[in-house]
């Protein structure tokens, strides 16, 4: 017993003392219970002293959230914690309003509260707020549990809609949201998903679902390959002779588009050239490579006719203004006039103009290089950051591609294959997309193997970029990021949902992984258990 329960117990036991005399025992009760003073008595009734309250609550200090991605710290503290109760709102100051609104409303939805506008939050609300510019890391975002109240705040909008994704996993998970404060912020500013909707159609609402499920994951980025041998996925004004049944209306990309946007991620378009243009040589067969025994090259275009370029020049003209992210990806890979022997005796046409264009002893790798370029001068003016896979880079030549093409790592399998520390060495960024860990590739056709999540989320970190072997931590920082692939080899092989359900895990474990690249603290069992339960 305590000693203010044990002085409450003698507060009732004894009398209270006062100047009066005391009443006898032989007063009556009235019929409300109340003490009366015996007739002819002047004395007024005494009434016993109420029980002291009880104390406040000694709560212990609270522990830290279970999300994934886990935050990466959180300052402990004695307290309640939050929970959603019915008067509660999401409320962002006016000033605020015009960034934060569409993050304070979609909060407001999901846990069921109310959303205002003011600058007082009242008791039980959730309050969201830009701090100053520069006040933390891009992304970051700070989120505080006290009397009774939530603040989220971040210098970028992102930073505070990732906080509110960590108070929705809390409630989901735990119920509420403990007391003390979080301050979060991601290792990588490039977190993602590749989707190969060429090979496959996907429909817009499977993508939306997707875009959302990344969203609660703190993923930023989505890759778009619409453009393949198999088929052309999205409507095309300037050459709709290429496009292939079903397919995306430019209106739904705009939904996609728009959507993303609310979830602070960026679709990243691919148009794969100058390999990879089946679809688009089905309608132009006069632009087919062909080799020194005039053989068409599947899904290669000829690169030194000038035809080729301008057709591909158009598409990037079109498409560039329907995806308004800060990224476009030029494909690059697996041209097949590289991937033979000595490319110069089996196609003479483009050693030609390799010389014609770079020198006597320019070789076909050339041309190909400047072509890259050359598709990267058209985009580069729109400000969208540069991409191409790896294998689309070559040493040793003429040409050298552009500086500021970030260099997607997905093989080391290649002819000629280099190592990505020769990309790193050279200065050049890099994001991962190893295809050891991160390919999942549908009928797992080549000795493809379909990701786990338990082995990216065991094995795998940001700089694991080729097999299992990590480069030097001194890179680190070129590493932009990573994202898992989702590749559509046989189409057939997984339906939508099975592809969804596939991908749950690895994206979970992704997500933990370029949040936060220290080893992690949960083992595997614990969260799997936890991305089951948030999911």
């Amino acid at each position: 017993m305590t000693t203010a329960a044990a002085a409450a117990l003698v507060a009732l036991a004894v009398p209270a003392c006062s100047g009066a005399e005391q009443p006898s025992r032989a007063g009556t009760t009235g019929a409300a219970g109340t003490p009366t003073a015996p007739a002819g008595s002047a004395t007024p009734p005494v009434v016993a002293t109420p029980a002291a309250p009880p104390p406040t609550p000694a709560y212990p200090l609270s522990t830290a959230p279970r999300t994934v991605p886990a935050v990466r710290e959180h300052r402990p503290a004695r307290g309640p914690g939050w929970k959603p109760a019915p008067a509660a709102r999401v409320v962002v100051a006016p000033a605020d309003s015009a960034a934060l609104s569409d993050e304070a409303k979609l909060l407001a939805g999901e846990l069921k509260l109310g959303y205002a506008e003011s600058a007082q939050p009242q008791a039980g609300d959730v309050q969201l707020a830009l701090g100053a510019k520069g006040s933390g890391p891009p992304e970051s975002y700070t989120l505080t549990v006290e009397d009774g109240r939530v603040r989220i705040t971040g210098p970028d909008e992102a930073g505070v809609f990732y906080g509110t994704r960590t108070l929705k996993q809390e409630i989901r998970g735990a119920g509420s949201a403990p007391e003390g404060t979080v301050e979060d912020a991601p290792a990588k500013p490039q977190r993602g998903l590749n989707l190969d909707i060429a090979r496959k159609n996907f429909t817009p609402t499977w993508i939306q679902d997707r875009l959302r499920e990344m969203a609660d994951l703190k993923l930023n980025q989505l890759g778009l390959h619409f453009s393949d041998d198999q088929a052309f996925r999205i409507q095309s004004d300037t050459h709709p002779e290429i496009v292939s049944t079903p397919h995306l209306t430019k209106a739904e990309v705009r939904g996609i588009t728009a959507l993303a946007a609310r979830l602070h991620i960026a679709v990243v378009p691919e148009i794969d050239s100058p390999g990879h243009l089946g679809a688009v040589l089905r309608a132009h067969p006069d632009l087919q490579l062909r080799d020194v025994q005039g053989r068409a090259v599947k899904g290669a275009v000829d690169i030194s006719n000038p035809a080729s370029a301008r057709l591909v020049d158009e598409l990037l003209r079109e498409f560039l203004p329907l995806f308004p992210a800060g990224a476009w990806h030029l494909g690059a890979d697996e041209y097949q006039a590289l991937v033979v022997r000595d490319p110069q005796a089996s196609f003479p046409g483009l050693a030609a103009a390799a010389r014609a264009r770079y020198g006597p002893t320019a070789r076909v790798q050339d041309l190909a290089t400047g072509w890259l370029n050359d598709r990267a001068a058209v985009v580069r003016p729109s400000g969208k950051a540069l991409k191409a896979w790896n294998d689309g880079f070559f040493k040793g030549g003429v040409a050298t591609a552009a500086p500021d093409i970030q260099a997607e790592y997905w093989t080391g399998k290649e002819i000629g294959a280099r190592p990505p520390l020769e990309y790193l060495s050279a200065g050049r960024k890099v994001v991962n997309l190893n295809d050891e860990y991160l390919y999942y590739v549908l009928g797992q056709p080549n000795q493809f193997t379909y990701p786990t999540g338990r082995r990216i989320y065991e094995e795998w970190t940001p700089r694991v970029l080729r097999g299992t072997t990590a480069v030097p931590a001194g890179h680190d920082a070129q590493i932009l990021g990573a994202r898992l692939a989702v590749w559509c080899d046989l189409a057939g092989a997984q339906t939508q949902d099975q592809v969804a359900a596939g991908i749950r895990l690895p994206l979970a474990a992704l997500s933990q992984k370029v949040w936060d690249a220290r080893p992690p603290q949960a083992p595997w069992t614990g969260f799997k258990a936890l991305a089951d339960r948030l999911g």
